[in-house]
């Protein structure tokens, strides 16, 4: 059944309701005097998103408040609830949070530190890792002009990885939190991050919850479709990722044991999916961690002739590795997705090729991969004949918008894209090599 809000692709209006105030009612016509075609609604009570709810305008030119009314309720109805809240407020970890940039968007760029330099955290600091190619016009100073928290370093090593470790050797925080430059956080995401990595020390590594800035583009809304943004189900409920209890070593390696806050698993899948645990827009490990799994892969990465795949690898290495990794929904940023379908296009095939390219480097780097990914491919076989679907009880909250496919094409792009992979990973560790041996 299509959508109603991708027959025309005109655009849909995200809009932030939050369950404790009065409803809004929702106009069909935009400021320039179009419509939209419908809203996607984020759903949030006492501050946490707990749904994404999707709405077209039927016909009318105005969404009533008591509409609106209706779906928030039943919403926040359908949602669990929040785990309870710790008996006394905990110390909250120091955060340097890393923002690699080649100072291709300087006015996302721009907007996404001002909302960092305002973060509700007492202690934290924020790197900006300028990663720009030589005779890139200097427009840092001013960018960064009038943000206290905000600070530069040079990493002149092309590719989103060598900026992260230098990022990383840079910070001084308990926790290095990372996000893009293309990405506007929410005032709560940092204290998000650090009462999680207080309240389980446990955990690694925690990432949050990525939702789309605009979805004004068709390119916007397939992106929306064949990914759900970021690669998988998006969730609204708290989350642990840790190596599954298993027969054998391999298979506790290979396997990966989803958690909800009680500790009870909820279902398990490859370590290869570990895409499932969130992206590098938004992720945040303890810094020992990084000391104990790092660096990222200088050759991998946007960047790079790999092009991707690095914050999946340093998933997988945590988790493979004995880690754990946490989910917070209340951790949210929000991403703007590329408008415009060639770029789309360039970003899907990119994502196929990133993805060998890190099975690439982990085989590289540990052998036993081999028969990591050997003992998953009935794993891969299974989700293949039932259509790859989520296991029941998986929460899908923009089913409506999920409902028409993006061209065919996209996912032929993926595929060509992971055969390239193996080898444009060999060409960027030659091309790492080359550089390293100039210096």
């Amino acid at each position: 059944m299509t959508s109603p809000l991708l027959e025309d692709h005109r655009p849909v209006h995200v809009v932030v309701v939050d369950a404790e105030d009065a409803a809004p009612s929702l106009p069909a016509e935009r400021g320039d005097g179009s419509r939209w075609a419908g809203v996607w609604l984020v759903v949030r009570r006492g501050g946490a998103p707990v749904a994404v709810v999707e709405a077209g305008f039927g016909g009318q030119d105005v969404l009533p408040s008591d509409t609106v009314r209706v779906l928030v309720d039943a919403a926040v109805a359908g949602h669990p609830g929040a785990p309870p809240e710790p008996p006394t407020p905990p110390v909250l970890p120091s955060v340097s949070v890393v923002v690699p940039t080649n100072l291709a968007r300087p006015g996302q760029l721009r907007a996404s530190l001002v909302a960092l330099d305002a973060l509700d955290h007492p202690d934290f600091e924020v790197v900006v890792v300028d990663n720009s190619r030589p005779g890139t016009p200097e427009v840092l100073p001013e960018l960064v002009a009038g943000l206290s928290r905000v600070r530069v370093v040079r990493e002149p090593v092309p590719g989103i990885s060598a900026a992260r470790n230098a990022g990383v050797r840079s910070a001084r925080g308990e926790v290095v939190a990372f996000t893009d430059d293309d990405v506007q956080v929410d005032p709560g995401w940092l204290r998000a991050l650090a009462t999680r990595f207080a309240v389980r020390p446990d955990e690694d590594a925690v990432t949050g919850l990525i939702l789309p800035a605009e979805l004004e583009t068709a390119a916007q809304l397939w992106f929306e479709r064949h990914y759900g943004g970021f690669g998988a189900t998006r969730v609204f409920t708290p989350l642990t990722y840790r190596g599954a209890a298993g027969r054998n070593r391999l298979t506790r390696r290979a396997e990966v044991a989803v958690q909800d806050w009680d500790g009870a698993e909820v279902r398990r899948f490859a370590v290869y999916g570990a895409g499932a645990c969130g992206a590098g827009a938004n992720m945040a490990f303890r810094a020992r961690a990084l000391q104990r799994f790092g660096p990222f892969d200088e050759a991998l990465g946007t960047g790079t002739p790999a092009r991707g795949g690095e914050d999946l690898a340093m998933f997988i290495r945590l988790l493979a590795g004995g880690g754990s990794i946490g989910y917070e929904p209340r951790a949210v940023v929000h991403h703007t997705h590329r408008a415009d379908y060639p770029s789309l296009r360039g970003q899907i095939e990119a994502y196929g090729l990133g993805f060998t390219a890190m099975l690439s480097s982990l085989v590289r780097a540990e052998p036993w991969h081999v028969g990591g990914v050997l003992s998953q491919l009935p794993r891969v076989a299974r989700g293949a004949l039932t259509g790859g679907q989520e296991p029941a009880g998986a929460e899908d909250p923009a089913e409506a918008l999920l409902g028409a496919p993006p061209p065919r094409e996209l996912v032929w792009l993926e595929r060509r894209g992971a055969l390239k992979g193996p080898a444009a990973y060999l060409r960027s560790r030659r091309a790492l090599r080359r550089r390293h041996h100039s210096q």
